[in-house]
């Protein structure tokens, strides 16, 4: 099966199984959903929702952020992991989005990525689900199911994101990252993948397929 339609497939077969798929990141502001992405980095989307409704009340916007005291915010984000370094790089961020971009969170890629702490991955995150510009996520799921599926043989996040980027409908690109993090936490997980009720089985070319219990 050539690769794209290997690609196109897969995002037809899991649309039918995670129609809604979306972020699990609870958001309402372009700014709040940047915080939780940085957040989110090694640590669980569940324990960042957890933490963010607080963190938003204390700090309500990008003044908040680029003037807080850099300890304090250490503790709100504690339980996240790599506190100290997630809050370096919000306060970083947050100066520059005000200094530089007007107290706005930039709606493209190449202003984002120059934002402390923001690669290609939470700027897709961004770029995707607040403004409606297309972009392949690549997280840890995304990683893992590309490789199993047969979709890249890369193991560098960009160079899986530019092999997606060929052989997806760019119209695509935001669905099918969520569609592939939906899977991998449902079925495809990295350990004991439940391959005996998967829907994309018969075109994933994973090796390992587990058998039903």
């Amino acid at each position: 099966m050539k690769l794209k339609d290997r690609a196109k497939k897969t995002y037809d077969l899991l649309l039918k199984e995670y129609p809604d798929a979306k972020t699990a990141l609870n958001f309402s502001t372009p700014l709040q959903l940047l915080v939780a992405t940085i957040l989110s980095a090694q640590c669980t989307d569940e324990r960042v929702n957890i933490v963010t409704p607080g963190l938003f009340r204390k700090y309500a916007g990008p003044d908040a952020f680029a003037n807080a005291d850099q300890a304090a915010l250490e503790q709100e984000i504690r339980s996240t992991g790599f506190f100290r370094n997630k809050a370096k790089n919000i306060i970083a961020c947050c100066r520059d989005i005000v200094e530089k971009h007007g107290g706005r969170v930039p709606s493209n890629m190449e202003a984002l990525i120059l934002l402390p702490g923001i690669g290609r991955k939470t700027a897709n995150v961004i770029l995707g689900n607040v403004f409606g510009i297309p972009g392949i996520v690549v997280d840890t799921h995304v990683i893992r199911l590309s490789g199993r599926i047969g979709l890249s043989r890369e193991t560098d996040p960009v160079k899986i994101e530019f092999d997606l980027m060929k052989i997806v409908d760019r119209k695509n690109w935001t669905m099918f990252s969520h569609l592939l993090v939906f899977h991998g936490r449902n079925i495809c997980r990295a350990r004991k993948p439940a391959c005996y009720k998967c829907g994309i089985a018969k075109i994933c070319s994973y090796t390992g397929k587990t058998a039903k219990p």
